[in-house]
């Protein structure tokens, strides 16, 4: 279910723990055989994310790699779900592991699917990731697309995340960026470049109406 104020697509739609993105071979090669499924109704798989989030806290400072980081975010996930919050899911795994840790990467897990592929193969940094993961509904995935399209660094993702929390509208958060929402360059083949010059001549529209209309009501 979509929370008020939220956009279809901005929600994680797959089980918590389950390897999705982690588990497809085109994204993480060999390592997609391994890729583990955190259960939050099963003691033992519970007990192996409790395991895999504290040893994730002493970790992540390090040169960690961006599925390690998404498999660390799963057992984040699941740890809270099979507790039932936040705290008690730090509680469970000790150490490092404290609430505000576990509640960031948490949120990283129920980033939906299509910016997790862009998390697992680097072209969002995990870091970044976290901080769309802030943010809700049309504005994270706004701010999703902004980073890879105006090739936003950490810090300017984290900016524009705690503006649009502050009450910033998202065009205008990522406008002083000069990011502009819906600017985006495209290479395409020769004969679809001149098809689609063509059309848009005939019909006296700008060819971003064409790809406008061919995409409406598209989007997973």
């Amino acid at each position: 279910m979509t929370a008020e104020g939220d956009e279809p697509g901005a929600e994680r739609e797959s089980p918590v723990g389950r390897p999705v993105v982690r588990g497809d071979p085109q994204l993480t090669g060999e390592r997609a055989a391994k890729a583990v499924q955190f259960d939050p109704d099963d003691p033992e798989s519970l007990a192996a994310a409790a395991e895999v989030v504290r040893a994730f806290a002493d970790d992540v400072a390090a040169d960690a790699d961006n599925v390690y980081m998404l498999r660390g975010a799963a057992a984040c996930a699941a740890l809270v779900r099979g507790e039932g919050s936040y705290k008690a899911a730090a509680e469970r795994a000790g150490g490092p592991a404290t609430v505000s840790f576990i509640r960031k990467w948490a949120r990283v897990h129920d980033l939906p699917q299509s910016v997790r592929r862009h998390v697992a193969t680097g072209e969002v940094a995990p870091t970044a990731a976290k901080h769309i993961a802030r943010v809700q509904g049309r504005a994270r995935l706004l701010l999703a697309w902004a980073t890879l399209d105006g090739d936003l660094t950490v810090r300017e993702v984290r900016a524009i995340a705690s503006a649009v929390n502050e009450g910033t509208p998202i065009e205008r958060a990522l406008a002083r960026e000069d990011i502009t929402p819906g600017e985006i360059t495209l290479a395409l083949p020769t004969d679809t470049y001149a098809a689609l010059r063509r059309r848009a001549a005939l019909e006296g529209v700008d060819p971003a109406v064409i790809v406008a209309d061919a995409l409406d009501g598209g989007e997973r």
